[in-house]
This record gives structure tokens, C-alpha cells and sequence, in this order.
């Protein structure tokens, strides 16, 4: 597919967010609820109003001592707020640093020192927990509710990082240890949207697009970035949980949705339930993971567009997006679920290699490395784990599939997951969420003697079904009797994968 060509530019948010509020300052931007840290922008502002409202928190923020260079950390609840203040942060020339409420304090602690005196920005969901975070200053913490008391007067001007330098970060998910702290610049943001605003170029119509994302996953500032740019509505939706939606979704019709494969999964059950909440999407896009076929064909049947879209996307925090797909009812039909796509011509592409580095021929399974004009700087403090990864211009993804000799990139597995006699555990885990529509989850980990151990969770108002289950699994190597777990107990990252190593630590218990 021929994408359109964008400009390239260096991302500053402040400069990219300022700019869309004179392109399109009557835009609007919607909330599901009320943000703590901007309060009077209620739960509808525009472009323009939300401008003005990040110049007075980045004031309030250089009352209290921020400066150029200093690191802020947003540590609080999973809000749109989250990304405003990130915005006010840029203003000031400071450096964003996006932390998930969700990690506690003992990696807190170890992740804080690393920042070397940071600030830290935190509200009332870690009200209990950011002062006890021993490598933070006291006098660098910074409540929000209190912050909004505080009057602006005296305007600061903005204030610019060199664009190769720092400017953001994020982390890594966590599922092996203490997460990374990922450095980002400008420039290496700014090949991101050129990839992302070449997407939205595909859509012909500027209309209201939701977005459920975690804000501090490196996803988010790209994708906000790039809508406006653009010029798009948003729609940002804070609670996943389904009665919220259910209220949200009946209030508003979006044209296009964006959220984690795991968020779709759990939606799936409200689009057959009440498939009418769905009908005026247009396109949906599953975010840098692999999401299974079954859950990609209900919401595209919900629909009522003549041509609705579904675009997968693989890729990682490291690199940003990388390999897309586009699915539609037909296309779907014959769809092997592991088949990612291609890359964007000239920004990323992906090769297979083997232990020695060498590439191989197409169908050979093998490392997955990526080659990403965005490719963030290093892990901060911490660059030789990051060098460790790379390979001249290539990051290995830590991921094992395979190309076909059309060029497509099947996913099989995390390098860390291989388990014995098992191609796939995805695949597997895909094809039973396809078949069984009581389960809202399915991972499969390494159990006892290395025999796979599949973890489910059965649907809210559903019942096991077990002789579906073995129906289902008589085709697949030898899996242990699953263990049923509330779908909350299954550990997580931030942006909802599932932390299996976790998983498998618990089960040896």
C-alpha cells in the first residue's frame, strides 16, 4: 500500500500541541470524566482552550522550581492529565518521565535514584505510596490536588531542549524485573509521527476518534501528537470498565477507536451484548501488540460502514510502531492471526536471524530484529543492557517468528517464553479465545517440568464449559488442566499485557 507523505519533524510537544490550537482551535476534545489536574476544562474543552490551560500548569510548575533539564516524574492516576501536564512539563524545557501508578514503592525507590533528584507528580491514587519513595526529595514532590491552587500570575516563557537531547521517557513493561527507563528525543519522536500521521492520513474524514491507551505508554504522546496535527476530534475514554463504557459509547459515536488487544478482548463481550454501542465505528486499531482473529471479527461485523477497518500493529516501546496490517470483513475470513504485515517503506522494516546473527531464508523461524528510524536513545543509566539489543542499526526485539516469502512477519512467541514441543503458545491462546466464547483470557506459561500450564479467566455472567475445552485442545500438544483465575488476578503491565514470568513464579510456589 502507497501511504501519503508527511514532512518530517522534530516532536516538541508543547510546540506540536500549540501549534494544532492555531490550526483548528475550535476542535474539541472530550473526556469521560473530569481530570484532577485540570478541572476547568470539565469533561469537554477545545484545542485552544486546553492550550491556554497548559501554559498556566507549566507556570504553576516553574513557581514551584522547575526548570530547564530537570526530570518530572507523572507517577498518578491513568488519565489524559497525565499527558497535559507531560505537555506543561515540555513547556519549561523539563523532561517528562512516565511511571506507572500501578509499580510499587520498593521499584519506585530503585527507578527514582537512577533519575538522580527527580521531581515527582503524583494525585490521589498514590497519595499513600509517593511519599514513601525514599529517593525522592520531599521537597520535590508535588500533590496535584494542590497544585491546581496555585495562582498564575507572572507568565514564563517557553523554554527548548536541543532536539537529539532527552526530552521524554517512558519504561518498559516490567515483565521480566525492575523496568527500563526508555530515553526518547525529538527527533526520534518525530519519525514516529511522521509514520503515525501517514496512517491518519488513510482516513478520509476528520471525525471523532476514542482512545483508551495507557498515558505513559510511549504509544500515547505519539498517537495524541498526531491526531491533532491532523486536526482530529478526541474522544479520550479513562474507565475500561464496561458499564462506564456502556454510558460513554451511547453518549458519543466515534468513527475510529484505539486500545490495547487486551481491552478489546474484555469489550468483545459488550459488542454482543449490546452491539449497537459499535455501530458507527469505522476503523479500529489494536496497538503494538498481537490481538486474535475471533475478537478482530466482532467488532468489524458490528459495524454498519460499508467498509469498516481493523489495523493490527506490532512493534515496541524501543522502536515505536513498526509492521502493520489492515483487516477487513472479507480479508478476515482466511486470516492466520500470527501474520503481522510489513513495515512502512523507508521508515521500518523487520529481518529473522538466527544465533549467529546471520538472516534467513523466508518460512525459517528465528530472532526478530527490528530496523526503526524512531529507535529511542538508550535505557537511562543504564545504556549497556540497551547496547546489548542492538546490531549496528538493528534492535533485536526479543521476539521469535518467522517471514514468509511475501515479506509478511508471523509472530510466534517472546524469545523468554519458548516452551518445549510448542511452536506458538500465541497462536494457541488465540485459536481457544477464536472456539470459546466463555473465556475472556487465555495464557499459557511453562508449568511443572516444563509441561505448558494454560491460565484462563471465564467471562463475567459465564460457565466453564469443559467439554468445549477439550473439544477444543484435541488437536494441540499436551497442556496441563488449566487453572481458573479471576481475570483481575492475572498480573499485568500497564498497557495490560500479561507479566508470565510473574505467572510462573507464583506457580511454583
Amino acid at each position: 500500500m502507497k501511504f501519503p507523505e508527511n514532512t518530517y519533524e522534530p516532536l516538541n510537544l508543547f510546540s506540536n500541541f500549540s501549534v494544532a490550537a492555531k490550526k483548528s482551535p475550535e476542535v474539541a476534545i472530550y473526556f469521560d470524566k473530569e481530570l484532577i489536574g485540570f478541572p476547568e476544562l470539565g469533561t469537554e474543552t477545545t484545542y485552544h482552550q486546553a492550550n491556554q490551560s497548559i501554559i498556566n500548569q507549566a507556570n504553576r510548575l516553574y513557581k514551584l522550581g522547575i526548570k530547564k533539564g530537570d526530570k518530572v516524574i507523572l507517577y498518578k492516576s491513568p488519565m489524559f492529565d497525565t499527558y497535559l501536564l507531560a505537555v506543561a512539563i515540555s513547556y519549561l524545557g523539563a523532561i517528562p518521565v512516565m511511571i506507572s501508578y500501578h509499580l510499587p514503592v520498593e521499584t519506585m525507590t530503585v527507578m527514582c535514584a537512577r533519575l538522580e533528584n527527580p521531581w515527582l507528580i503524583y494525585d490521589r491514587i498514590t497519595i499513600e505510596k509517593a511519599p514513601l519513595i525514599s529517593s525522592i526529595v520531599p521537597d520535590q514532590l508535588i500533590e496535584l490536588e494542590e497544585l491546581v491552587k496555585i495562582p498564575t500570575t507572572e507568565l514564563v516563557s517557553q523554554d527548548f531542549l536541543e532536539t537529539h537531547s532527552i526530552s521524554y521517557m517512558t519504561h518498559t513493561s516490567g515483565t521480566t524485573g525492575i523496568p527500563k527507563l526508555i530515553a526518547h528525543s525529538a527527533n526520534s519522536m518525530g519519525w514516529r509521527t511522521k509514520w503515525q500521521k501517514s496512517v491518519f492520513d488513510l482516513m478520509p474524514e476528520k471525525k471523532l476518534v476514542a482512545f483508551h491507551i495507557s498515558p505513559v505508554h510511549s504509544r500515547f504522546n505519539i498517537g495524541i501528537s498526531s491526531l491533532m496535527s491532523k486536526g482530529f476530534p478526541i474522544l479520550w475514554i479513562g474507565s475500561s470498565q464496561q458499564d462506564d463504557l456502556e454510558q460513554t459509547l451511547s453518549r458519543f459515536h466515534p468513527y475510529a477507536l484505539e486500545t490495547h488487544p487486551n481491552d478489546f478482548v474484555q469489550w468483545s463481550n459488550l459488542v454482543k451484548e449490546h452491539p449497537h454501542l459499535f455501530t458507527s465505528f469505522t476503523y479500529f486499531h489494536s496497538t503494538f501488540d498481537a490481538i486474535n482473529k475471533g475478537t478482530m471479527e466482532i467488532f468489524l461485523n458490528a459495524s454498519t460502514a460499508k467498509r469498516p477497518v481493523f489495523m493490527q500493529v506490532y512493534g515496541q516501546s524501543e522502536c515505536g510502531p513498526m509492521i502493520m496490517r489492515f483487516h477487513t470483513r472479507d480479508s478476515i475470513k482466511n486470516l492466520d492471526a500470527r501474520n503481522m504485515g510489513n513495515g512502512m517503506l523507508g521508515l521500518t522494516e523487520v529481518k529473522i536471524v538466527n544465533e549467529k546473527n546471520e538472516e534467513v531464508a523466508p518460512n525459517i523461524s528465528g530472532n526478530i530484529h527490528m530496523l526503526s528510524k524512531g529507535r529511542a536513545l538508550t535505557y537511562y543509566k543504564e545504556d549497556q543492557r540497551f547496547t546489548e539489543n542492538t546490531f549496528g542499526p538493528w534492535w533485536d526485539s526479543g521476539d521469535f517468528g518467522y517471514k514468509d516469502e511475501n515479506g509478511d512477519l508471523f509472530l510466534l512467541d517472546r524469545q523468554v517464553d519458548l516452551i518445549r514441543d510448542i511452536e506458538s503458545t500465541l497462536k494457541i491462546e488465540d485459536l481457544l479465545l477464536d472456539k470459546l466464547d466463555f473465556l475472556d483470557e487465555v495464557v499459557i506459561v511453562r508449568g511443572k517440568d516444563n509441561v505448558p500450564q494454560p491460565i484462563i479467566s471465564v467471562s463475567e455472567h459465564k460457565e466453564m464449559n469443559w467439554e468445549e475445552w477439550f473439544q477444543a485442545i484435541n488437536d494441540f500438544p499436551l497442556l496441563s488442566k488449566p487453572l481458573i483465575w479471576d481475570y483481575d488476578a492475572i498480573p499485568r503491565t500497564a498497557t495490560m499485557k500479561v507479566q508470565r514470568l510473574k505467572i510462573e513464579e507464583e506457580l511454583k510456589k
